[in-house]
């Protein structure tokens, strides 16, 4: 099963927008995930997660705010049920 998230052309300033808050919505998923009944390699799974997520959110925009001109998106889920 496939859902469509994103299909379009976007100003830079307005992908930034949107990466950034799909980034941050990722990134407070994994915080919520991260309790009293997380193991230590849980919480360190996510920690770094979270800093990949930073680090490439920060390349992406560094990448976009040096283009000139529109940005294509496209995001599509993919799921599989077990």
């Amino acid at each position: 099963m496939e859902m469509q998230l994103i299909q379009g052309q976007f100003s830079a300033q307005d992908s930034i927008q949107l990466l950034t808050e799909m980034v941050h919505v990722k990134i407070k998923y994994h915080e919520s995930k991260i309790g009293s009944n997380s193991s230590e390699e849980d919480v360190k799974m996510r920690e770094k997660r979270i800093k990949t997520l930073q680090k490439d959110l920060f390349d992406l925009r560094q990448t976009i705010q040096s283009s000139n001109g529109p940005v294509s998106i496209a995001s599509v889920l993919t799921i599989s049920l077990s």
